[in-house]
């Protein structure tokens, strides 16, 4: 295939592009920054975009067969209001611009994979929720349903949409699983805001699995949950992620200590929800790390 990608630089993107091009694919990277684009990612295809501010290139788009959309600024950072603007703006007025250069192409790609985050949920006790779940009330919520939206106007030019509500991704290089490994390390890990709540959590590699397959499926549309089928309570995922590090992880983390470092971020790790891969496991995904500890071994491992 030809596919285009934008956010190719973020965390998901290099593993992406790897398994693209390890498949024999041609690539062509959307960035704001071409230089750091072409350093991280090798022999690729790089056309400059800053997607706040113009349409996405048509010459970036015009014969692809896919386009993967992963741009979007980092969700993990205190919450001021210039950070809320720039974490919706940068998902809705970004994928936005996506359309509208999407729509001026005249050979147009057949399918948009769309990233989206199980923030569509907002926060939830022990039920587990598929994709078929409405959104919660909450500002990631809010941000989610705009996001997805815009996503969805590809489908009003022909194109097959997909949009991906990733849970949290376990990579050793970055993303919530780093920032959570230097207190266990230091052996002051351990449950946060009592523990109860829920992480729903995938691999890495699962991840760029199921948006491969979302690409390649023609019966994959619509809203596609990427998350282990095995999503934990808190104080059973930070049990076991004391276990693979050697670590104590019996300290609390009070709840107000995370507002006071976070401000309102804090609710990400505060609350939760139990998000099952449904549909991702009706269409035939295999989960190359269904269960919580192998999967942490290989993202520590590299």
């Amino acid at each position: 295939m030809r596919v285009a990608i934008t956010g190719a630089t973020g965390l998901i993107g290099p593993r992406l592009v790897s398994a693209l091009k390890a498949r024999g694919d041609e690539v062509t990277v959307l960035s704001r920054d071409r230089g750091r684009a072409e350093r991280l990612l090798g022999d690729v295809q790089v056309h400059e975009w800053d997607l706040m501010a113009a349409p996405a290139p048509v010459e970036a788009l015009e014969g692809r067969d896919a386009v993967f959309h992963l741009a979007g600024a980092p969700v993990a950072q205190r919450w001021s209001a210039g950070a809320k603007r720039d974490i919706r703006d940068s998902r809705v007025v970004g994928t936005g611009n996506l359309i509208e250069g999407l729509s001026a192409a005249g050979s147009r790609p057949a399918v948009l994979v769309s990233s989206s985050a199980i923030g569509y949920y907002g926060p939830h006790g022990p039920e587990p929720l598929d994709e078929d779940a409405g959104p919660g009330t909450d500002f990631l919520a809010d941000v989610c349903v705009e996001w997805e939206r815009q996503a969805e106007r590809a489908a009003e030019l022909g194109m097959r949409v997909v949009r991906v509500r990733t849970g949290v991704v376990l990579d050793g290089d970055g993303g919530a699983l780093a920032k959570m490994l230097p207190p266990f390390r230091m052996g002051v890990g351990g449950p946060v805001a009592g523990g109860r709540q829920y992480i729903s959590w995938i691999h890495a590699d699962d991840l760029v699995g199921i948006m491969l397959a979302a690409a390649d499926g023609e019966q994959w549309s619509g809203a596609v949950n990427a998350t282990a089928p095995e999503p934990l309570q808190n104080k059973d995922f930070s049990k076991v992620l004391g276990e693979v590090l050697h670590r104590p992880s019996l300290l609390p983390v009070p709840a107000f200590a995370l507002r006071a470092l976070y401000g309102d971020m804090a609710e990400i790790v505060t609350t939760g929800a139990r998000v099952m891969p449904a549909r991702a496991l009706m269409l035939g995904y295999s989960f190359k790390q269904p269960t919580l500890g192998p999967a942490l071994e290989s993202a520590l491992a590299g």
